[in-house]
């Protein structure tokens, strides 16, 4: 896939699953631009490289952040839509200004981000807007009440911004089950034995393994595409088949 020429916005770009999807969009030959809170210097002194710190959940500095994509690069052909915190706590649990933390960042950002991307892929009459969203949209773990809501509620922006901006504009949200990234390891690492909880973590998935960043990056390179301009409004797991065995005896 060559996407010389395309102009692609990544929140959430610094580490993790977006770190992975600036650097292949990168390598296809796209410019990239990455908005996020932690500082990203890898690739900082390429002209096809920009690093904007950006609070993606406060509209005034996503504004300004689009105004700037706008004056170096005119246009915006695709959106990946990834920054997001996990916090744990059922409902009573969770302060009020925990559950306000995880919507802005989880879920606010992402309509503000397509809010100011979609007028600049208007100009081309063409884009591309790729939710992030979880395996658990669909399944819950305990205790993550508010990262499930959000992760729940992408989906239903997924397919409003599919619908509203059909046919020039498509929309598609990416699932993905356990990956390795630096959240994980963080969220692990809270555990009094990491190595056990690890395990299960493997042992959830039908592939007895968690998957990479680099493939979940691989998918979303996929779904901007011309090859996958069939594929709108849908989400799309990639989860190493979690959830989808019931547990038992493989008697019967």
């Amino acid at each position: 896939m060559n996407y010389q020429n395309k102009t692609v916005v990544i929140t959430g770009g610094a580490k993790g699953i977006g770190a992975a999807t600036a650097q292949l969009f990168f390598d296809a030959g796209a410019n990239v631009v990455v908005l996020d809170v932690t500082a990203d210097t890898s690739n900082i002194n390429n002209e096809r490289w920009m690093f904007l710190h950006c609070d993606v959940s406060n509209e005034t500095a996503v504004r300004s952040a689009f105004e700037s994509i706008n004056q170096n690069f005119g246009a915006v052909d695709f959106l990946v839509n990834n920054a997001g915190i996990q916090r744990y706590g059922t409902v009573t649990e969770t302060p009020t200004d925990e559950w306000d933390l995880v919507m802005n960042i989880n879920l606010k950002s992402f309509y503000l981000c397509a809010k100011y991307a979609i007028p600049l892929m208007q100009k081309k009459q063409k884009g591309v807007v790729i939710n992030v969203a979880s395996v658990q949209a669909f399944l819950s773990q305990q205790k993550v009440a508010a990262y499930t809501t959000a992760k729940s509620a992408i989906l239903g922006l997924t397919r409003s911004i599919a619908v509203d901006y059909a046919p020039h504009i498509r929309c598609v949200a990416v699932c993905p089950g356990t990956i390795d990234t630096p959240m994980l390891r963080e969220s692990i690492a809270l555990s009094p034995d990491p190595d056990e909880v690890m395990q299960e973590c493997i042992d959830m998935h039908l592939t007895k393994r968690i998957g990479t960043a680099e493939e979940v990056a691989a998918l979303v390179l996929y779904l901007c595409d011309d090859k996958a301009s069939f594929i709108t409004g849908q989400a799309i797991r990639i989860d190493g088949g979690l959830g989808i065995m019931i547990a038992g005896s493989k008697k019967g």
